[in-house]
């Protein structure tokens, strides 16, 4: 049976010491550009893997990230969760990621034990709904904690996508296009993020002076989102509808098909997220593109500068207009 490489081995491959194998591997700055290089490659000739264990007795740190989310099915927390574990893996670190069966202070607490006997260093919390974040704001942590999705404000230890301005966009793609009475089929109570894309469809509205229709309340379900287009079908001055997210635009754009009212001919429908489907939808769905890689990018990079003690203030990040086959000029 073939014998595992040891840090010795790498040291003999690279023409080092064991101990400069060592400070390479747990990071230290003192090692010189090409003999970090050196290492580096003996390590990948090798196939060296550092035993992880051995490794947080010497430098006191566990190398483990954990990463609490929330079972909502919804393709953007799912997204942003992935994106996390691999920005996490890129970056060198472990993680452990805990699925809350429920947004309960017990619950929370359940993952902060489970996470607290890994020992973890730090905890991305992916905190999509509004009691997910008073939870998380009123529990006691003992890590540093970078709060995503939730925490909408750009300030303090949050990540994630500029929600209000997106919005924005989106209506405002839609008053450009000579729209004036446009619907918005909202997200529901109790998540930030529905709140600030409603808040983002008003604010464009009342820049453009026109009226905002009163919000139609979503679930962020493509069968919500058919009971509300059913009732945007039967209001002919309705020209255009802005979606909360793709899955709601999805139900919109079923009612109004089946009512006889064209898209876009009739009624311009845009949605948020663009999920992997909408370019294949009929017709293909303009919407808002999220950067859910971006967002997992900034959170263990804003993890990685708090560990090491320094500040790191990261804006809100932009998003991307999708322009396909569902809006267009008001005829």
């Amino acid at each position: 049976m073939t014998r595992k490489p040891v840090m010795s081995d790498v040291a003999r491959l690279a023409g080092v010491s064991h101990q400069t194998v060592s400070r390479v591997i747990n990071g230290a700055s003192s090692i010189r550009p090409e003999t970090r290089a050196r290492v580096e490659h003996a390590i990948a000739q090798l196939g060296y893997r550092p035993n992880s264990v051995a490794r947080a007795l010497v430098t006191n740190r566990s190398g483990i990230i954990g990463i609490i989310g929330s079972s909502t099915g919804q393709y953007g927390p799912s997204s942003i969760q992935r994106s996390v574990e691999e920005s996490a893996r890129a970056a060198g670190f472990f993680s452990s990621s805990v699925t809350l069966a429920a947004v309960t202070r017990q619950e929370i607490r359940g993952a902060l034990d489970h996470l607290s006997r890994l020992a973890v260093e730090a905890i991305v919390m992916i905190a999509a709904q509004q009691d997910a974040l008073n939870v998380v704001y009123a529990e006691d942590f003992g890590v540093p904690v970078i709060i995503v999705e939730g925490d909408l404000s750009g300030s303090g230890m949050s990540v994630g996508v500029d929600q209000v301005g997106a919005a924005r966009v989106a209506t405002q793609h839609l008053i450009d296009l000579g729209h004036t009475d446009i619907a918005h089929v909202s997200g529901p109570d109790g998540w930030p993020e529905a709140h600030a894309r409603t808040r983002g469809y008003l604010d464009a509205m009342l820049a453009a002076r026109l009226s905002p229709r009163p919000e139609l309340k979503g679930d962020w379900s493509a069968a919500r989102g058919y009971q509300l287009g059913r009732q945007i079908a039967e209001n002919r001055s309705i020209t255009a509808v802005f979606a909360a997210n793709d899955h709601t635009a999805i139900g919109v754009l079923h009612a109004l098909a089946e009512a006889g009212r064209r898209v876009p001919e009739d009624v311009s429908v845009i949605g948020f997220d663009d999920i992997p489907e909408a370019p294949y939808l009929i017709p293909a769905l303009t919407t808002i593109r999220q950067d859910f890689a971006a967002v997992g990018h900034q959170a263990i990079a804003m993890v990685q500068a708090r560990l090491a003690g320094t500040e790191c203030s990261i804006d809100l990040l932009p998003s991307d207009l999708i322009v396909r086959d569902s809006t267009s000029a008001l005829r």
